[in-house]
């Protein structure tokens, strides 16, 4: 355990941080899953409105710093793709 003040106050902020990532890595996870249910029911009407919110959560996380731009996009790139390729 840290005996300095500055160190015990960054140990709060980190695990301050390493939750709200936590969460919202979480949401993200949710929202991909729900868009890959909908694809394997073959359900395109479902799967596209999962995406548009799969697509929001994605781009919000890239917002706060979660997730690196480049990560993001191919996340949503791969969701998309399979989402367009339902008949």
């Amino acid at each position: 355990m840290a005996n300095i003040k500055s160190a015990k106050k960054r140990i709060l902020v980190t695990q301050t941080r390493t939750a709200r990532n936590k969460s919202i890595r979480s949401a993200v996870k949710t929202a991909i899953k729900k868009v890959e249910a909908a694809i394997a029911a073959n359900d395109k009407a479902a799967a596209q409105t999962a995406l548009s919110a799969a697509i929001s959560e994605i781009s919000k996380a890239t917002s706060k710093g979660v997730y690196h731009q480049n990560n993001a996009a191919r996340k949503i790139s791969h969701l998309t793709k399979a989402v367009n390729k339902l008949a």
